[in-house]
């Protein structure tokens, strides 16, 4: 597969009155086409940000974007609207994010009206009824309000009005966190299938380790705006070597009360985003850290293949 989606050295800074909160810093990474990149961390480590930075929903501070071998690092206002066809988001919360004020067409149908897609009135409820059928609502929900539907249904309106321009890439923005966990399993079946239909490539931002998964090709573990580690799915899972993605994976849960577990627990104090000194992001809660970890910040180096870590002790 080639590759669709690049960044390098990634940084987003925000300004406070105590000085800059490194939300992202310094992230590097690549998405094939076709394939999913699991995004997971911590609430507050920075991965939503890094979505919509790529998605120029924000600024970059510093780094770089490719997109399809192109730099899109900075572009006009008339690039930026044709890139939107090409890349799209689904919003992790199923209503906020939706207009209350629109019917579930008027919703489906906006961007298709932006993009003068379908001049004819028919042609464009034929698409919205086709886009609803592929998400899985009924069409006699065309008229309906937001607030009259369950999170289910709000997500598949969501859905639907990403892929209304046909987009290559989606980044999905914890789409089920706010779903209840039978709703859950739908809207990831629905993301999976929608995937192999339409070959899409999707950088999957979530908190729940277990179903990145079962739904991504490759991990990247973010931790106070730092990638800690990354690497396929399975090499991940089976070799893991950062003491923070231990922890994560530790804190699974089992669905069996008597099962054994060798739970991390993580002490310590978490260090401030807000100028961050030299060193480790973890180094404060982490077992087993030395000096040499508050010294500089730890490359991100390849241990395997399709495996890196940001971490002194990798490999040892």
């Amino acid at each position: 597969m080639s590759e669709l989606l690049r960044v390098e050295g990634l940084k987003k800074y925000f300004k406070t009155t105590d000085g800059y909160l490194h939300a992202v810093d310094d992230v590097s990474f690549s998405i094939r086409a076709g394939e999913t990149l699991g995004v997971v961390g911590e609430s507050g480590c920075g991965k939503s940000t890094l979505g919509r930075v790529v998605l120029h929903l924000l600024d970059a501070t510093e780094g770089k974007i490719f997109y399809d071998g192109e730099d899109i690092t900075s572009v006009s206002s008339a690039q930026l609207k044709e890139l939107r066809k090409q890349m799209q988001i689904i919003f992790q919360d199923p209503f906020s994010s939706l207009n209350p004020r629109m019917t579930v067409e008027e919703i489906i149908e906006e961007p298709l009206r932006i993009y003068n897609l379908y001049r004819e009135s028919d042609e464009r409820n034929r698409h919205v009824e086709k886009l609803m059928d592929v998400v899985g609502l009924a069409k006699r929900l065309r008229r309906s309000y937001p607030h009259e539907l369950d999170g289910g249904r709000r997500q598949r309106i969501g859905i639907a009005r990403a892929l209304a321009l046909r987009p290559r890439f989606i980044v999905c923005d914890e789409p089920v966190s706010a779903l209840d966990v039978s709703i859950q399993a739908q809207i990831l079946n629905l993301l999976q299938d929608l995937q192999e239909e339409m070959q899409l490539t999707y950088l999957f931002i979530t908190h729940d380790l277990s179903v990145v998964k079962h739904f991504s090709n490759r991990i990247c573990v973010m931790y106070l705006g730092k990638v800690m580690e990354i690497g396929d799915v399975d090499e991940l899972f089976e070799n893991t070597l950062h003491p923070y993605t231990q922890a994560l994976l530790s804190a699974i849960p089992i669905p069996d009360p008597d099962a054994p577990r060798n739970r991390i627990l993580l002490r310590g104090e978490i260090t401030s985003p807000i100028n961050p000194k030299p060193g480790c992001r973890f180094a404060q809660r982490c077992n087993y850290a030395t000096a040499a970890c508050s010294e500089k910040d730890p490359e991100l180096r390849q241990v395997a293949d399709n495996h890196w870590v940001a971490c002194v002790r990798a490999g040892r």
